[in-house]
């Protein structure tokens, strides 16, 4: 019987469901061969040859492979319909080569959903696996390893604490740092802005803004000031006014396009915070179940048969008048759009998300994509907009009020997309006509600066790049993580902001290899290799026409010296090393000695920081992230200890810190703490100084052996101390709670993990669900049972059996734990419940199972 491969087990085994006894249905675990990460795995001087090498992982997944295929004749790739799946079949077929060369038939298959009509047709329909996009995944693959492993050495070489450059992460990097560049050299300007409250002669009230003034239309700047704002609402409240216009006019709104790969990314970071790679976990988790179509596309058309099935749906859930005459059709505008497949849609418009047993990240997405799709299909929203105009009778001062109505709502009733600045919905206006006198209400002035652009998030950044036609929608999500662990990039609050690596590597490779981190050029390298895929360029030429300059840059940079790249970078970056002082002094004199002009420096440790060039007669020093505010709050006193003790908040090398007193003969290394990640000095409080300067905080003696169990903060972040054993945990915040019960179990999880040992032991019971969400347990403890919520502990009382424990009971003494500790929720977040989801036994199994692996240099 026939042998088909597929990426992951998850996949096998619902097609092997489908497909029944007749076929042997393997997984692949992703790719099975990679190129070594190693210099001469892509040889430019020998056509590009590529070193392939069988993953050690992955060689007992290719063993089990041909094991299979010595009793069976025909081998079916069933990777997925991309050009990832297509090369993950090609290199399928090449390591299987010594098993295949006995007359044994190789087959490609592809199918867009994992449902039985779609798996059974695709068997129907072999092909050849496609050379054209495997010779576009070679010439990508190729250029990610020659920039990777060719530009990174360079980075190592000339800005120390660099990690790496790739070819489109930096191109995305320097997007970010760019805004981040805009924002800070941004200058608010000051307007005003005046409304009115209106009352009609029905006695009903509306707000309308001042649009003329002196008889001439208002610019957005023309009332730069409170003092023009005064006078603007003296004219305005010595005058009566009436209805000059009235205007209403019909508008139609017609419903979103269904997803594509980025489109869906965008709209899971608008509407639930999801980061490109939790969305396309999810996602892949759906796909795998056989809920949705794939989910790695550009296309935004849909299949014939599912454009009537969601037909049927919107006329059975919502009745005739929300189909519209005839089907929607739409086309796909999106720069260098290719690997058309259809959109990411239900595979059963019928099946609701109320109908779906699923974890919550996989059900939120679904009934996103469920949403979308069955309003992609439906009637346009019918809108009236109403404006009214309100004047004086000299003409010289008007108003205008706008409104708006929904008669139908169409699509609304199911979806509206999400924004990401949202703009306030305008209201429905009263009646009102032409002619009539108002009475005129409260006249007030308001005041607003212009503000500077926003920060990208993920769906922001994901929709620039795709603009620009910069990278894949498939590779997105892998390179927002690769920059931010290599800490390039900082996430806070769901926005993007560049840590000081990032903008010494955006700002080196500005200035040495241009070229390679403009945006036209990476999107036509892009659209080049599209050309590969379409079978209309040669792969070898396009990398020998990028190799051939390429080179040849990074061979100007031998002779560059570490000082020439520091002081072209100090240049590069001035505005944001050294800011404006308010009192207009040089922001380049050293505020220690007066004399000494600041200069970027790099540490012997890797790294770089601002420090006088008066060196060593002046040993002043700061982070490359400080200004000239943070560089005066060095030294700010925060307050005393009990015994009087100043606690004053320190500028260093390598950040703020604390310190208690000062250096003396007698105390020459006085108490220091530095700001662990997250803190910031300007929200820094005397109390949470002393927390810091106290660590390492004993929470007593391990129940076992007696030996003492301590919490604090080291160089890999917080931890809790047994013995020689060290277990980190999550969150800052809990070195400051974590009880017994809770460290035990954290340091036993750790012991577990080295020895390969036994899971923790599960709960006695689960009560149910807590009102903020997460259950509460009973869980056996070193001191007997106790309730568990999140990172809340709570002991039972003596005589409380855990089996008679309730909800209610246990609700009571989390609450009762939850105050000793501060009050502080942060204990206990709800987003600190997400590590302990990611290993959940089914994300644990779906972690072993990737349907495609990272390439060892990320674009």
């Amino acid at each position: 019987m026939p042998v088909v491969v597929v990426e992951s087990p998850a996949k096998a085994k619902t097609i092997n469901k489908y497909l029944g006894p007749d076929f042997t249905v393997l997984a692949s675990y992703g790719h099975v061969r990679d190129l070594p990460a190693k210099d001469g795995s892509v040889d430019p001087e020998n056509g590009f040859d590529m070193l392939w090498e069988v993953a050690p992982e992955s060689k007992k997944h290719v063993r089990a492979i041909a094991e299979a295929l010595k009793s069976d004749d025909t081998l079916i790739l069933a990777t997925d319909p991309d050009r990832e799946g297509e090369a993950i079949s090609w290199h399928l077929k090449e390591a299987l080569q010594s098993s295949l060369k006995k007359g044994k038939k190789v087959a490609r298959v592809t199918f867009n959903a994992i449902t039985k009509d779609a798996v059974t047709k695709a068997m129907k329909e072999p092909r050849e696996v496609d050379q054209a996009l495997v010779e576009a995944y070679l010439a990508r693959r190729a250029l990610d390893y020659l920039v990777g492993f060719t530009l990174s050495p360079v980075l190592w070489r000339k800005l120390p604490g660099a990690k790496s450059a790739g070819r489109v992460q930096s191109v995305c990097l320097r997007l970010i740092v760019e805004r981040e560049m805009e924002i800070e050299a941004f200058k608010a300007q000051e307007y005003w802005t005046v409304k009115a409250v209106f009352r009609t002669p029905r006695g009903q009230e509306f707000e309308a803004g001042l649009v003329t003034l002196g008889g001439k239309k208002l610019q957005k700047f023309d009332i730069p000031t409170a003092t023009a704002a005064e006078l603007a609402v003296a004219a305005c409240t010595s005058r009566t006014f009436s209805v000059a216009a009235v205007e209403s006019k019909p508008a139609t709104r017609n419903p979103w396009p269904p997803f594509m790969t980025s489109t869906l990314q965008q709209e899971a970071s608008r509407k639930y915070g999801m980061g490109a790679k939790q969305c396309m976990n999810a996602a892949q988790r759906l796909y795998e179940a056989g809920y949705i179509t794939y989910m790695r596309t550009d296309g935004i058309d849909m299949a014939p048969e599912a454009v009537m099935a969601a037909r049927d749906e919107i006329k059975r859930r919502f009745g005739p008048d929300y189909v519209p005459d005839s089907p929607r059709m739409y086309k796909n505008k999106a720069k260098n759009a290719q690997e058309a497949h259809e959109c990411i849609r239900p595979t059963d418009m019928g099946l609701g998300p109320e109908k779906i047993r699923v974890e919550d990240d996989q059900r939120k997405l679904y009934d996103l994509i469920w949403k979308r799709t069955i309003a992609s299909q439906m009637a346009a929203a019918r809108l009236e907009r109403t404006a009214v105009d309100v004047v004086s009778p000299d003409g010289e001062v008007g108003f205008r009020a706008n409104g708006q109505v929904v008669l139908f709502d169409g699509y609304l009733k199911v979806y509206d997309q999400g924004r990401d600045d949202e703009d306030d919905e305008e209201g429905r206006l009263p009646q009102v006509m032409q002619g009539e006198k108002l009475d005129k209400g409260a006249v007030t002035p308001e005041q607003h600066f212009t503000q500077p652009p926003p920060r990208y998030t993920e769906a922001t950044l994901v929709k620039r790049m795709e603009e620009l036609g910069i990278g894949r929608p498939s590779t997105y999500a892998s390179i927002l993580t690769t920059i931010v662990d290599r800490e390039y990039v900082r996430k806070d609050k769901n926005r993007l902001f560049p840590e000081d690596k990032g903008r010494l590597v955006t700002a080196f490779l500005a200035n040495f290899f241009k070229r390679y981190v403009e945006y036209d050029f990476t999107a036509d390298l892009e659209a080049e290799l599209d050309d590969v895929s379409a079978g209309d360029r040669d792969y070898k030429d396009v990398l020998a026409r990028f190799w051939r300059d390429f080179s040849a840059a990074i061979a100007e940079t031998a002779d560059l010296r570490i000082g020439e790249v520091l002081e072209k970078l100090d240049d590069f970056l001035a505005p944001h090393l050294y800011p404006a002082r308010a009192d207009g002094s040089d922001p380049r004199v050293c505020p220690t000695c007066g004399t000494g002009r600041l200069h970027l420096k790099t540490a012997r440790s890797g790294g770089a920081f601002i420090g006088c060039g008066n060196y060593p007669e002046c040993r002043y020093t700061r982070p490359i992230a400080g200004d000239a505010e943070s560089a005066a709050s060095d030294g700010r006193v925060l307050g005393q200890d009990e015994n009087g003790v100043e606690i004053s908040l320190r500028a260093g090398r390598f950040g703020p810190y604390v310190q208690r007193g000062e250096a003396s003969e007698a105390n020459p290394k006085p108490d220091r703490a530095s700001l662990p990640k997250g803190w910031t000095p300007d929200s820094l409080t005397l109390e949470r100084a002393l927390q810091l300067l106290s660590l390492p905080r004993e929470v007593g003696k391990h129940p076992e052996d007696g030996v003492l169990v301590e919490a604090g903060i080291g160089r890999f972040g917080p931890y809790v101390k047994h013995g020689s054993v060290y277990a980190n945990l999550p969150e800052v915040e809990e070195v400051f709670s974590i009880g017994m019960n809770r460290a035990v179990e954290v340091l036993a999880q750790k012991l577990a993990g080295r020895r390969g040992g036994a899971v923790k032991a599960g709960p006695l019971k689960v009560l149910g669900a807590h009102p903020d969400g997460g259950e509460v347990q009973v869980m056996p403890g070193k001191y007997g049972p106790y309730v568990k919520w999140e990172k809340v502990n709570a002991t039972l009382p003596k005589g409380v059996e855990p089996e008679a424990v309730t909800l209610e009971e246990a609700l009571v003494l989390i609450a009762e734990k939850a105050g000793k500790s501060g009050g502080k929720k942060k204990a206990a977040p709800k987003k600190a419940a997400a590590p302990k989801k990611a290993a959940s036994p089914k994300k644990t199994a779906a972690k072993k199972a990737p349907a495609k692996k990272k390439a060892a240099s990320a674009e």
